[in-house]
């Protein structure tokens, strides 16, 4: 078990450092909306571009993983998101920004499909909730690093300065990403020659694409509070900006903490499908606390953040689990790729449209709308279990 604890720990390093690349221009929206002159939906679309950038290439991420296995892949993709990072510091101009910001999500989404991957061909089934609870941490964890470091880097020097942390993170991360990760045992290729192809799992029933679909609706009260969690927190509850990236990352840790638990919940009632639909209606009913907070003017409307923070971001290790273990080892990149496709084609959208909404409604009625979406993806959780014995 030793490698797969290696495994599981680079893994999540991965992801992690990826997530504060991809996260860290959420946090300087603060910066180029009251001091730069940038719209909210200007500035959203900008922290929204390496979403974008993960969209265009996270099957194809997935599917090379499928070929080739998952260490290259990791160490590979972090590379080029270093290189990335290092030209977004140099940058000059917004488009050219923007740009680089793109391409380095598309690097970055190498460790989504790849480190879920690695982990679920490492451990048993009995063990894999708990697991992929841990790997997914490093979404929240990402966002926590970004939340408390990029505001004031930002704003003592600027976004180059701010954008020179991911640098760090993900080259250091590649190198020992490469040295470290072994990838799990699995039949050589051609071995089995005259065994039939592995069956597509997309053709068996409707089961993966539901949970892709629930898993994409869920990610908007995500994003919602994580792009404008701090804005909100500046410009309406009067915080400074390094508190509330305190308070943001507070809230991204405890949702991490969370996402184990819900894991090894899963592994004890023996379902993934009925912890989702309860994190579902609980993501659902703090956005709309949140807003009756937030429209009533009530102090505590910061708590209840921390709240909805943490129940807008459980969800993902149960449907990842689920997604990979419907797949099989022969389509789990390719499974998890198109999961976290759906989910960033709508945190693309996110930052510009939720950031429209915000200036033409205001926040409180801007939080409520969000909880349409989980409302609709409770119903839509499937009421039966995936197959747990394909892997």
């Amino acid at each position: 078990m030793r490698r797969a604890w290696t495994a599981l720990s680079l893994g999540v390093a991965a992801q992690t450092a990826g997530t504060v690349f991809v996260s860290a221009p959420a946090f300087l929206i603060p910066l180029l909306h009251t001091e730069r002159g940038l719209s909210l939906a200007e500035a959203g679309l900008l922290a929204s571009a390496p979403t974008v950038g993960m969209v265009l290439t996270l099957v194809a991420w997935g599917a090379l993983a499928d070929r080739i296995g998952e260490r290259w892949v990791i160490a590979g993709g972090l590379a080029l998101t270093a290189l990335a990072a290092g030209g977004a510091v140099a940058a000059r101009g917004y488009p050219a920004l923007a740009l680089l910001l793109l391409a380095g999500g598309m690097a970055a989404a190498s460790t989504n499909a790849a480190s879920g991957r690695v982990v679920v061909g490492w451990f048993p089934k009995n063990r894999r909730g708990l697991a992929m609870g841990i790997r997914q941490t490093c979404q929240p964890l990402g966002v926590t690093i970004a939340a408390v470091t990029v505001p004031l880097l930002a704003s003592g020097s600027g976004v180059g300065a701010a954008l020179a942390l991911p640098l760090a993170l993900t080259a250091v991360v590649a190198v020992a990403c490469a040295i470290g990760i072994r990838n799990p045992p699995r039949t050589p290729r051609g071995a089995d020659a005259g065994a039939a192809a592995p069956a597509n799992p997309y053709r068996s029933g409707g089961f993966l694409w539901r949970i892709h679909g629930v898993s994409a609706l869920l990610v908007v009260p995500q994003f919602t509070l994580s792009i404008f969690g701090l804005v909100w927190l500046v410009s309406e509850e009067g915080w400074s900006p390094l508190a509330a990236g305190v308070l943001v990352g507070a809230a991204q840790f405890v949702g991490a903490v969370a996402r184990i638990g819900a894991g090894v919940l899963s592994d004890r009632v023996g379902s993934r499908v009925r912890p989702l639909r309860w994190v579902a209606v609980a993501a659902g009913l703090s956005m709309l606390a949140l807003a009756a907070f937030d429209a009533a003017g009530w102090a505590a409307a910061s708590v209840v953040f921390v709240v909805a923070t943490t129940a807008s971001v459980v969800d993902n290790g149960l449907a990842f689990t689920s997604v990979a273990e419907m797949a099989g080892p022969s389509w789990a990149g390719r499974a998890l790729g198109a999961q976290n496709t759906g989910q960033f084609v709508v945190a693309s959208a996110v930052g510009p449209l939720v950031g429209a909404l915000i200036g033409a409604v205001g926040f409180p009625l801007a939080f409520a709308a969000t909880a349409l979406f989980p409302a609709v993806a409770a119903v839509l959780v499937p009421r039966r279990e995936a197959e747990l014995d394909l892997l």
